[in-house]
């Protein structure tokens, strides 16, 4: 005899959400919003190189193989939303040139970035990284997982509850 095995999926929704034909969140949406301003790959291509340490305009139409107009764009983009910040400088003899850097709000986008490369080395590289992201103090591999605190087990999705945020009264 077969044992049934039931799977959860999806996260649960508090009692005053449960409805879902009650409300919509809609373009309030946080990750619908993050989506708009990242929308572009170049925008995550240059975030990621951001990460690496590229700030110069010309070596991220060179590592992300991109068109100069498109880097332009998505480093214009960036920067109107907080994420990345101008710095001039001068080498000697040339004139002042800009020089990009993330903001604490582009910092703030690192488990975005890992989790993205996480999930894309599980499924999109049959789990063979190329690259392998470690504390540069203890040289331990770091990754982005979903829990409660630290010392608490992963989260799955059906794990997770949605509460409705008593200062939103917007949907």
């Amino acid at each position: 005899m077969q044992a049934l095995v039931r799977l959860e999926l999806g996260v649960d929704f508090e009692d005053a959400l449960r409805d879902r034909t009650a409300w919509r969140i809609g373009d309030g949406c946080s990750m619908t919003r993050v989506l708009e301003l990242l929308s572009a790959k170049t925008s995550f291509q240059v975030i990621r190189e951001l990460f690496f340490g590229t700030g110069r305009f010309d070596d991220f139409v060179e590592r992300t193989g991109s068109s100069a107009p498109a880097v332009s764009r998505a480093l214009k983009q960036l920067e109107a939303a907080g994420i990345v910040d101008r710095v001039a400088y001068r080498e000697p003899g040339r004139r002042v040139r800009d020089e990009y850097q993330l903001t604490a709000a582009g910092e703030d986008l690192l488990p975005v970035f890992l989790s993205l490369v996480q999930w894309g080395d599980e499924h999109l590289q049959g789990g063979r990284p190329r690259l392998t992201f470690v504390d540069a103090d203890t040289g331990r591999a770091v990754g982005v997982r979903v829990a409660a605190t630290a010392d608490t087990p992963a989260l799955r999705s059906a794990d997770i509850e949605v509460r409705r945020n008593v200062r939103s009264n917007k949907w």
